[in-house]
């Protein structure tokens, strides 16, 4: 009786019997679970995420137990969800896809190359640039002008700057002042500045989905936060309010406390960011 008994609970979970391809397959899925969970712990999209994964482990014991009527309802209810899971989840899987893209050498050099093709060269921001940008928001902070300036770096900004106005203009402290100047019909909205250019003023940014900000952040703090939790740009924030001054990158804001700080923080992330390194363009040069 007894051994009739193993060979029955043998028969019901005979599927924990793993080979070496079978923990191979577990761990591959486990480490894709946990990238997910990454991405979407701070958004309010991980309530639906975790009960996605408990329908989908409750669909996987129902088969193990041959619990057809179970299986088949939770099999249906899957193959159904799978649009709108797509749908909910849009957000979170173009910043997937734009962070998978940056983190590999390959995007960075196939951007290299296709410049070059065209004819066109992307010029870094050199110094004369980044004071311009620094001393506008001095003055903007002094008369509490509030601004959104944003630097993009290898992820492209175009679905941004075409909810705005192109204005393609060199960088220049007093444009950028005349743009965010509260009586401007350009001053409501993000100035995008990209390759010693203002490429466009008065565009849309997204807005993070964090519920874990300060509640002094205006929608212009969290405009910032969502472009770089999406991209990897930096972001200068001048507050209307108190006129102080916020660099932002990879989804945080810091508090600048004088002009100085904010000309080293630009300098060291445009130096450090993901732009392709100078051996990389040699190699695609070469190729």
């Amino acid at each position: 009786m007894l051994f009739r008994s193993r060979m029955t609970l043998l028969e019901i979970f005979g599927f924990l019997r793993f080979s070496f391809t079978d923990m191979l397959d577990v761990l591959l899925v486990a480490l894709f679970i946990y990238f997910i969970f990454r991405w979407i712990r701070d958004s309010a999209a991980m309530n639906i995420f975790t009960a996605i994964i408990s329908i989908y482990v409750l669909r996987v014991f129902a088969e193990a137990l041959n619990m057809k009527l179970t299986s088949a309802l939770l099999g249906t209810f899957i193959d159904v969800g799978v649009l709108a899971v797509i749908i909910i989840f849009q957000p979170e899987i173009r910043h997937f896809l734009m962070r998978f893209g940056v983190s590999t050498r390959f995007g960075s050099r196939t951007r290299i190359f296709l410049n070059k093709f065209l004819g066109n060269e992307d010029l870094p921001m050199d110094n004369a640039a980044v004071k311009e940008i620094t001393e506008a928001c001095r003055t903007m902070s002094e008369q509490k002008t509030g601004a959104l300036i944003v630097i993009p770096h290898q992820v492209s900004l175009n679905f941004v700057v075409e909810t705005g106005d192109k204005i393609d203009a060199l960088i220049n402290r007093r444009l950028i002042m005349n743009l965010f100047f509260k009586n401007s019909p350009l001053h409501d909205g993000a100035v995008i500045i990209d390759n010693r250019h203002i490429v466009a003023a008065r565009c849309t940014l997204p807005i993070t989905e964090r519920t874990d900000i300060p509640p002094s952040y205006g929608m212009r703090h969290k405009a910032a936060i969502g472009i770089t939790e999406e991209t990897d740009a930096d972001v200068i924030v001048v507050s209307e309010e108190t006129g102080g001054i916020a660099f932002g990158h990879g989804g945080s804001l810091t508090h600048i406390n004088n002009i100085n700080e904010l000309k080293l923080k630009l300098t060291a992330s445009l130096s450090s960011s993901d732009k392709p390194s100078a051996k990389d363009a040699e190699n695609t040069k070469k190729a």
